[in-house]
């Protein structure tokens, strides 16, 4: 395990256009680093800064790293500006893990809003390439148009798939659109998955979490069966900075994947 405070120098080996402001960056350098599905590392462009991104990739795959990145501030869009064979800075993994252990046995309902589905992506490699071990597993997925749908191929392959539920929508369509149209909230009443067996794993916008995890207790979970990823303001990944510190809790120290009952009562309030 390197010294998650200095960082190690990894090269680009792989550019994918995910979205018209959205890439993945494939990096190598790293050995056989692991990580839990839901943490985070910290990326740097020399000269410019670092941010924290969350794993996107395969658990499974030790010698590759995985960063999904949209390009919406000055160090995203320099990383936007790199090409394959450059290199940049990465320190972690750091974090904690969404709980696919003790998801073990039950039901599993995967809810992503936007690029939120890129920090669940971990998971449902992991759930998927240990299948046997659960029950249901249903992905619900929102986006604002289907131009904005991240990681298509797999979607597709994940809906061909005869012991997975797969439900998209989107904000707003053309009318060329065959899917569902409105809020990732709606797709959840008619999700197949037993309230009583059954946990709940959750990324998006703020708003988006916290209506679904609403909905969720509506269909009978319990709040300590709903887990959110609560990455925002991150900046120094140590708890040194306090950007990310949300009431009593630092994002980076103590999540960022939280049991709704644990953080519920900050959610809906303004300024924290």
């Amino acid at each position: 395990m390197m010294d998650s405070g200095m960082p190690q120098s990894c090269r680009i080996d792989r550019i994918l256009r995910e979205t018209q402001d959205t890439f993945s960056l494939h990096l190598s350098g790293r050995g056989s680093e692991t990580f839990l599905p839901g943490q985070f590392n910290m990326l740097y462009v020399f000269g410019v800064g670092e941010i924290p991104l969350s794993i996107s990739g395969d658990p499974q795959q030790k010698d590759l790293t995985v960063h999904t990145v949209r390009n919406v501030g000055i160090v995203t869009g320099a990383l936007a500006g790199l090409r394959k064979g450059d290199c940049v800075g990465l320190r972690g993994p750091f974090g904690s893990g969404w709980p696919i252990d003790a998801a073990e046995g039950n039901d599993v309902v995967v809810i992503a809003g936007g690029i939120g589905l890129a920090p669940l992506r971990p998971v449902l490699y992991k759930l998927l390439a240990n299948r046997e071990k659960y029950g249901k597993v249903v992905l619900l997925y929102g986006t604002r148009s289907p131009e904005d749908i991240l990681f298509r191929k797999e979607l597709e392959s994940w809906r061909g798939r005869f012991d997975m539920e797969v439900d998209v929508t989107v904000d707003h369509a053309m009318a060329d659109w065959r899917g569902s149209v409105g809020v990732v909230t709606s797709l959840i009443p008619r999700a197949n998955f037993d309230a009583n067996n059954c946990i709940a794993m959750i990324c998006g916008p703020e708003v988006m979490m916290y209506f679904c995890a609403l909905e969720l207790l509506k269909c009978g979970l319990d709040a300590t069966e709903i887990y959110l990823s609560m990455e925002r303001n991150m900046k120094c990944a140590m708890g040194f900075c306090g950007h990310c510190q949300l009431g009593p809790k630092f994002i980076c120290k103590d999540g960022p994947v939280f049991s709704y009952d644990r953080i519920r009562d900050w959610l809906t309030k303004g300024e924290i």
